[in-house]
């Protein structure tokens, strides 16, 4: 390797360790959109979501979100919840972890080994990664199939203790 490709390799590597730096942390959701191709715009978990998610030292993250207003169930209990309850609590909420990478300053893949939704369990989620001020900006890398039409996701989060204004 050249002295030239030993400098970008190392800027490189350089670039990829300050953003997962950054990333470190946990960081609570602002907002989550997503916009369809044609412009329309919708907010999945409604106007008011809640989520957090969290970045480990070790290479690991977890991902939690629901809808702001998410009624609670009638059962006290977890265990003596209904089908019909907790497949309704289901529908407004999404989890998963597993460990991280950065793949390059643009992109992070989240790995998945557990989740809510069993079929992202063994398959990667690509998200394109930005930072605006203390806010942090992931996004689906392409415009997927998103409820029924062509989309971008975007999703804010505000380091967990800081206080910012929903967007």
């Amino acid at each position: 390797m050249t002295i030239t490709g030993q400098a970008a390799a190392g800027n490189e590597r350089k670039a990829h360790e300050e953003v997962r730096k950054k990333l470190l942390g946990a960081w609570q959701l602002v907002s989550y959109t997503v916009r369809s191709t044609d412009g329309q715009v919708i907010h999945p978990l409604g106007p008011t979501p809640y989520g957090l998610i969290v970045y480990t030292p070790q290479g690991y993250m977890s991902a939690q979100l629901g809808r702001g207003d998410r009624p609670p169930l009638r059962s006290a209990r977890l265990e003596d919840a209904t089908t019909d309850e907790l497949a309704h609590a289901a529908v407004d909420y999404v989890a998963y972890g597993g460990p991280f990478e950065v793949v390059d300053p643009t992109t992070v893949e989240h790995h998945v080994t557990t989740s809510l939704f069993p079929n992202w369990i063994g398959r990667s989620q690509v998200r394109k990664v930005s930072f605006d001020g203390p806010l942090l900006k992931l996004s689906v890398a392409s415009p997927t199939r998103l409820w029924g039409a062509e989309s971008t996701a975007e999703l804010t989060w505000s380091k967990a203790g800081m206080t910012t204004s929903r967007a």
